[in-house]
């Protein structure tokens, strides 16, 4: 079976990172409780590697800004579409509950990505 993945890379200034956190914290309820099978909030440990386009310079990461890469798994595309829909719909996600963005939304990396190795 082939999962669906929701990607994100999210540059968030380091000021922020309790907001951001809150706000997860809401996300990831709401999230799961519609169905998504995992769902992740990772920030940078050590984003200076020495190999490739570091993400730093991918998203051009300023000196008081981290980088938040966070991921959602699903079963398939459909399942996808319709735990989406459901968090799209959740009273907990709209716009006015989040007034003050922790991060810069024209900043945010998004993408639908299917699985191509799955290590279960």
């Amino acid at each position: 079976m082939s999962r669906y993945v929701d990607g994100f890379v999210i540059p968030v200034k380091k000021k922020n990172l309790a907001a951001y956190k809150k706000m997860a914290r809401v996300g990831y309820k709401v999230w799961m409780e519609h169905g998504a099978l995992d769902y992740y909030e990772c920030v940078g440990a050590d984003l200076k590697n020495g190999w490739g386009t570091s993400f730093p310079q991918l998203c051009k990461l300023k000196s008081d800004e981290t980088l938040v890469f966070a991921f959602v798994v699903y079963k398939s595309k459909s399942h996808r579409s319709a735990v989406v829909k459901k968090v799209h719909a959740d009273p907990r996600m709209a716009a006015d509950k989040f007034p003050e963005m922790p991060f810069d939304m024209k900043r945010l990396s998004t993408g639908i990505f299917k699985t191509l190795i799955h290590s279960k």
